[in-house]
């Protein structure tokens, strides 16, 4: 599954991120320096998060609304949204 190797590949790119920030922190780096890392990583996260989002959508939410139960996955949809929005 292509999806599911992007994912994969996008998670490792960011716990190396992680790991980078930590070793930032160990050898007492200017804090602005690992602001900036930080920076990086959450936005890294963010698009990890869209598109994980939007693989979900395509298959989950669809083959849920093609089985009869919309109202139920538009509703989990949604509360999804509103967690990532916050």
């Amino acid at each position: 599954m292509t999806e599911e190797k992007d994912l994969l590949k996008r998670l490792n790119r960011i716990e190396g991120q992680v790991r980078g920030v930590k070793a930032m922190v160990e050898d007492e780096r200017y804090c602005v320096d690992i602001l900036n890392q930080v920076s990086a990583v959450q936005a890294a996260l963010n698009s990890f998060s869209k598109v994980l989002l939007s693989n979900h959508i395509k298959t989950c939410v669809v083959d849920d609304i093609e089985a009869g139960n919309g109202e139920e996955a538009v509703e989990e949809l949604c509360k999804t949204i509103q967690k990532l929005m916050k």
